[in-house]
């Protein structure tokens, strides 16, 4: 059966006064098109206004073809219900030139370009670390008002993950720590003929600074990532939505028990490395230097301040407070895909580390001025 000729899409052609005029009558909408865009191309002369006054409906195809018959000839468009006007403005906001290849960057302006978007990366970052903190404060006294919802198991678990199971890769590290340290301590001291003083250097390095640095190097990048992993991976499977649903917050759940254990753990890890470092340097202090063992470790009793150790061991629960918090927001901004996962592990780990090292400089100039040197 013909489609009645009322609902096809058309236009007539006329004049008012000395003004070119196209009237469109019908439907406006794509499958009432048919050839209209052909014929449109192929009028006598251009349009000063377009009437839509007599069509009966119009779609954003149609509204499309107006919009572009519109702007190639200036025409003025009158005549369209509010709904149509609405529909045309959407379209026109819409009609924005794509670049298919970007223009080119100066080296100067590329730099500034990756510098203000590092820069507003950061800043977001740091936003979000606070906003991410408030809500680890408001899970914590959540907690603390009801001593039931605290996750006892969860935490032993985490006991397990970022300390018994680190020990063997802290002990390995700090071990060649100390042996490194001694051996280059001992050949730069040996040319002011102050080969002793290499018991002092290892004995006060190991406790106040790389001890507890390197062993949150290390959780960083073990522990640190970890979280993220877990919890990126969780957020994409969707379970963090789901224990939302059925009212178990993730912070209490999931957060809490990794930044306690981490916290906890870390001044442990941190006194074993500088256990081990002081073992490896004396072993390396016994073979090259003759120094005997029994000597080695009443010279650490001497020459080592008990306001090392307090610093080192002070530095330590901030350090695993820093790397629980930054693994675990890196984890839940995980959205998309699974490649999220992996950059947000990269960056947590990154951003510890980063956060570990400013901290440490602070803690430095913080115990020198109170006269903790």
């Amino acid at each position: 059966m013909p489609e009645p000729t009322s609902l096809k899409a058309d236009f007539v052609e006329d004049m008012a006064g000395d003004v070119p005029v196209l009237r469109f009558t019908g439907r406006l909408t794509l499958p009432r098109l048919d050839d209209l865009p052909q014929r449109l191309e192929a009028l006598s002369r251009s349009p000063k206004r377009i009437d839509l006054s007599q069509i009966q409906r119009i779609d954003t195809v149609g509204a499309w073809i107006v919009h572009k018959l519109a702007t190639e000839n200036e025409a003025e468009i009158v005549g369209l219900d509010p709904d149509g006007l609405t529909l045309l403005r959407q379209v026109e906001r819409a009609d924005k030139p794509v670049l298919m290849r970007p223009e080119p960057y100066t080296p100067f302006l590329r730099v500034l370009d990756e510098v203000g978007d590092a820069t507003v990366i950061a800043w977001q970052t740091m936003l979000g670390l606070l906003s991410f903190f408030g809500a680890i404060l408001i899970g914590t006294w959540s907690v603390i008002r009801d001593p039931r919802r605290f996750r006892v198991n969860a935490v032993i678990q985490r006991f397990e993950l970022v300390g018994v199971k680190a020990l063997a890769i802290v002990g390995l590290m700090s071990f060649l720590i100390g042996i490194v340290i001694a051996q280059q301590g001992a050949v730069q001291l040996e040319q002011f003929g102050a080969q002793s003083l290499t018991v002092n250097l290892i004995g006060r390095i190991t406790t106040r600074e790389l001890g507890v640095l390197m062993t949150a190097i290390m959780v960083a990048g073990r522990s640190g990532s970890a979280f993220a992993a877990q919890l990126g991976t969780m957020k994409l499977t969707e379970e963090i939505d789901a224990m939302r649903t059925i009212g178990v917050s993730p912070i209490e759940a999931l957060v809490l028990p990794r930044l306690l254990a981490t916290t906890v753990m870390m001044p442990l890890l941190g006194f074993f490395s500088m256990i081990i470092s002081m073992i490896g340097g004396g072993i390396f202090c016994w073979i090259s230097l003759d120094l005997p063992p029994l000597t080695y470790i009443q010279r650490l009793q001497e020459v080592i301040p008990m306001t090392d150790l307090w610093v080192g061991l002070t530095k330590a629960p901030v350090f695993g407070a820093i790397i629980a918090i930054s693994g675990c927001f890196q984890g839940m901004q995980v959205e998309g895909n699974a490649e999220e996962v992996g950059l947000r592990t990269t960056a947590a780990v990154v951003q510890a580390i980063f956060l570990v090292i400013v901290l440490d400089a602070f803690f430095a100039v913080f115990f020198t001025s109170i006269g903790w040197d």
